[in-house]
This record gives C-alpha cells, structure tokens and sequence, in this order.
C-alpha cells in the first residue's frame, strides 16, 4: 500500500508542476522516453535529429518507479514524449493520458503493436513485457516511424530509412534468438525467475517459464509460490534459475535454499535484463546487447 501512496504522490506532484504557468522551461531533451527499451528504438529511428533524455536508467524497476521534479522538467519541455504503455509504468500511464489530452505528442509504442498477439495478464490487464519477443518488439518501430514522421515530415526519408535498418537488425537478432535457444534439451528449457516477465519470451522461443511473483513488481511474493515452485523445480531436475537486474534477489535465494533442503541443487544461472537494461555505454545498454547477454547466460545454465 505504501509503493502506491508513494506513486500516486508523487504523480500528482508531477501533474501539477507540468500545469501551465508552472515553474519556467528549462532546457532539456527534446524527446523523452521512460524505459531504456523505449530510448533505443527511438535513438534508433530518430538518429542525430533530436538529443533524447531517458527516465529511467540501469536496474530501476518501472511497475513501481515514482517520478522526480526533474522528470517533470525534463517532460514539460520535451517536444515528444515515447513510453511503454500497457500499464508498464504504473501511474505514469494515466499522467501521460492526460498530458496526450492536454495537447503534448505522447505516444505509448507497446500499444501499437497487433492487439491479437498481446498476452493477458493480471487484473485483466494486459502482459507489458512485449519487448521480450523480438520480432513483436520490432513492429514498435514503426509506431516511433510514423510519429517522427508526422512530426517532421521534411526528414520523413531518413527516419525510414533508419526504421528500415533497424528492423532488419532486430530480425537477425529474433533468429539468432531462435537458433541459440533451441541448442538446450527440449525437458530442460524452463526459465525460472523472480517476476512473471517472460511469457512473451517463452511463447516466442518455446521456453517454459515460471516465476515467484506475478507480472507486476508491485505486490510482495507469498510463501506457496515458492514452496510449488521447489516441488517443481525438485521434480522436473531443473539446474538453474535466473535473477533479475531489477528485482531484489531474496526470494530466488529463497529458492534455491528451499530445494537444497529437498536434496536438489540448484544453481543461479545468472543474472537477466528484465524490465531494464545494462548500464550506459555497454552493450547490455542497448536493446540489441541485452537480448544478447539474456540469450546466452539461459544458453549457457541451461545447456
């Protein structure tokens, strides 16, 4: 209850300081985006024509991420604004609603992608970890294609062009997805990790996955999860799971405690890029690299 008081305080902090008349323009980035995920298509599509500032940076968790006075700088003179949607960032998606009313470009890129291949989740809510299938995650592209170019349609050739380019990168990274994947033995392809992030993954590279927590970071993890998840793991002779970069590690090691004491060894495979990427400047920083190092470290547990 306390993570929700704490973001909707701080959204309704937010709302007032983008009011206009409030506080002065600062300069800032000309396009705002929340996630990494986010930032990186529109790098990607947008190229040199705009400096791009990002919300959230290394390992922050965006289900229950409370903005800053500095964000509301930075989206108040922002000429667009690009964020997940699909109720990824929590309170952020309702503030972003109505700053899109009030007239600012604000563009949600998940909700463009096809509505028949977007996953259910919690709450009747639907799955936002789109980015975790490849080939889905491309369609995004065009969503940031074809707001740039409504936007400024005197570069409308070039933000094509680099659309184009990248999505023929993202194919080559789809396959190589594909590829690696299939190397680990059909009864051993179980991804276990902390939150229900990866269906998206699991449908797309046929993995079985299973998770502690449930879609959202936002309510704690009971006891029984983990208890079935020891039977499970005990059972079917699994030899690794997966932390997260951007979920708290306890109850992984809950985990892998709780089937020792079954008399089966459990190992963490390693750490995977959920619902942030890398640091700046790695190549677990991009979109790209941190399908990479997902890819390989399961790979490399797994096979």
């Amino acid at each position: 209850m306390k993570r929700h008081v704490l973001a909707w305080g701080a959204a309704v902090l937010l709302a007032g300081l983008l009011l206009p008349g409030c506080g002065g323009r600062t300069k800032g980035p000309d396009i705002v985006c929340t996630t990494g995920m986010v930032a990186d298509v529109v790098r990607n599509v947008a190229g040199d024509r705009y400096t791009i500032g990002q919300l959230m940076g290394e390992g922050v968790d965006p289900h229950i991420y409370d903005p800053t006075p500095a964000d509301a700088r930075a989206l108040e003179g922002a000429k667009l604004i690009f964020y997940s949607g699909l109720h990824l960032e929590g309170k952020m998606g309702e503030l972003f609603e109505n700053m899109k009313k009030a007239g600012k470009p604000t563009c949600p890129i998940a909700e463009g992608v096809q509505e028949k291949k977007i996953l259910s989740g919690e709450k009747g809510r639907p799955d936002p970890h789109v980015w975790f299938d490849v080939a889905l995650w491309s369609e995004t592209v065009d969503v940031v294609r074809d707001v740039l170019v409504e936007y400024d349609p005197a570069h409308a050739d070039e933000y094509r062009a680099n659309a184009k380019a990248y999505r023929d990168r993202l194919t080559k990274l789809h396959e190589y997805a594909k590829q690696e994947l299939a190397k680990i033995p059909k009864d051993q392809r179980v991804l276990v990790t902390a939150h229900d992030a990866f269906h998206y993954f699991g449908r797309a590279y046929d993995i079985e996955v299973k998770a502690i927590q449930g879609i959202s970071t936002e309510d704690e993890a009971g006891v029984k999860p983990i208890i079935d998840l020891v039977g499970f793991l005990t059972e079917r002779r699994i030899k690794a799971v997966f932390v997260e970069s951007s979920v708290p590690h306890k109850n992984l090691k809950a985990l892998v405690e709780g089937c020792a004491r079954k008399g089966h060894e459990v190992e963490i495979g390693g750490e995977l890029f959920s619902d942030a990427m890398g640091k700046e400047g790695t190549p677990e920083g991009t979109y790209e690299g941190m399908v990479r190092h997902n890819v390989d470290t399961i790979v490399k547990a797994l096979k």
